[in-house]
């Protein structure tokens, strides 16, 4: 039956890789596959003789000998649990899209994008890749995306052009995220598991993720699609809103305060996403009373109500939101729950533990290859990076800030630039760019390896240091 689950996967998989081929939206397959993937565990609930506890990250004891109704009260439970850490990602997500859909309601990306006086392609290419290492450190990788594709969608019209730093933006915000504890869902779960400290994770990890960052961003810089300038169109510059920069600098500032309300509250992060959306919203509510002319008043009431509506900033935000990529999101991260909870990601990690060889290097992480660590990279960009972190924190019982968590925590943040599908930046980037699978494996691929490579050794090399 694992056997059965694996290949519905990876069929499910190439349908999303052949999206354009199939002219198959790639949300279809996604569901198709989560919810096949689940009727088959639950139909074939009696056949399986392992579980993975998500809670516990560790294997049932005995499950092969329970009672058919108690096997499926744990199916259900885990089906609630991963349902649940679903949940918060994609209400997450939700609060975070809409924030920046109501700055872009109000036109505030034109405030930065004022900042952007050059036209080369190269010097806007660094500007980017800089911002994204930044931002996503403070606002998440996810995020740092959204905010900065939204902004080179008003910087470069050209979308066969745009495309081509969609592709760096995602490399940088993704090693951007690596260093920070907030930065990326993996290091933030390594965070709240007790395994890396902030201090600690920003020791070991700011010179490869940089390393990671300014690599690619540099050969980058010398290829035909960054050499010349961007083509502009002379066009009339649309009156600004007069709230657009207060709306930008309230609606970042507002997503910068999620952290730091979890670090206060200890709540998850999607709560204090909603509050500062909820503040955001109350704003953009109050500065567009000002788009309203007088003449709006007469009429009759159905009118007055279509305009309310037509000029409401929260509604119209949330009719922009990109729902078939949340759905897609959704599909993709329950189907690796179902792959994960039969134990098939925590045998496969346990079998790369012990059948990867040394390579005769000295180690520090008491006989974990630092190829099994790399490699579980790669596979964060085949499969999702946090099934990968919760089957390593089943297996691994090194203690607080051992390197060991560090080059996880690395690997599975920046290895999953290797594929558009490797990563929510990336995943969000597709979705915002209806950028090909395919050309991002011939364009940008080689460039995130090797950004991922050179990290790799910047960590081995720094981490002697600490």
């Amino acid at each position: 039956m694992e056997s059965v689950i694996i290949i519905v996967f990876v069929m499910g998989y190439l349908a999303i890789t052949l999206e354009h081929n199939l002219k198959l939206d790639k949300l279809i397959p996604a569901l198709i596959m989560m919810a096949v993937c689940w009727a088959i565990v639950a139909l074939g609930v009696d056949n399986f003789t392992e579980w993975f506890d998500s809670s516990s990250h560790s294997l049932v004891e005995n499950f092969g000998s329970l009672m058919h109704e108690e096997k499926m009260y744990l199916v259900e439970e885990t089906l609630l649990h991963h349902l649940g850490k679903t949940a918060e990602i994609l209400v997450f997500l939700l609060g975070a899209m809409t924030i920046v859909e109501i700055i872009d309601y109000f036109d505030g990306f034109s405030t930065i994008k004022n900042f952007v006086k050059t036209k080369k392609k190269k010097n806007i290419l660094w500007i980017f890749a800089i911002l994204a290492f930044i931002l996503s450190a403070i606002i998440d990788n996810l995020t740092a995306t959204i905010v900065l594709i939204s902004i080179l969608q008003k910087v470069v019209k050209n979308r066969d052009e745009r495309i081509w730093f969609a592709g760096l933006i995602i490399i940088a915000a993704n090693a951007g995220g690596a260093w920070s504890p907030i930065g990326d869902v993996t290091t933030t779960m390594l965070w709240i598991g007790k395994k890396v400290s902030t201090l600690k994770l920003i020791e070991y990890l700011l010179i490869p993720s940089l390393f990671c960052m300014v690599v690619p961003t540099f050969i980058a810089s010398f290829l035909p699609a960054f050499k010349g300038e961007i083509d502009t169109e002379d066009e009339e510059e649309k009156a600004k809103s007069p709230h657009s920069a207060k709306m930008l600098y309230l609606g970042l500032g507002a997503i910068v305060f999620v952290p730091i309300f979890k670090t206060f509250t200890h709540l998850p992060p999607y709560v204090g996403m909603m509050l500062s959306l909820a503040i955001v919203a109350t704003f953009a509510e109050i500065f567009s009373k000002s788009k309203f002319s007088i003449s709006s008043i007469d009429g009759d009431q159905a009118d007055e109500h279509a305009l309310g509506a037509h000029h409401s900033p929260v509604h119209a935000s949330l009719s922009k939101i990109e729902m078939p990529s949340i759905l897609f999101f959704l599909g993709i991260l329950m189907a690796v729950a179902a792959l994960e909870s039969l134990g098939i990601l925590f045998n496969f990690a346990s079998t790369l533990k012990e059948t990867i060889p040394m390579m005769g290097t000295e180690l520090h992480h008491e006989g974990v290859s630092d190829l099994v660590i790399m490699l579980l990279g790669v596979g964060s960009a085949v499969i999702d990076n946090v099934p990968l972190v919760a089957a390593s924190l089943g297996m691994f019982s090194e203690g607080l800030d051992n390197e060991l968590w560090h080059f996880i925590a690395f690997s599975a943040g920046t290895g999953g630039s290797m594929l558009i599908i490797g990563s929510a930046a990336g995943v969000v980037a597709m979705g915002m760019e209806k950028i090909d699978f395919f050309w991002y494996l011939k364009k940008i691929s080689w460039l995130a390896l090797i950004g991922f490579l050179v990290g790799s050794a910047a960590f081995m090399v720094t981490r002697t240091l600490f």
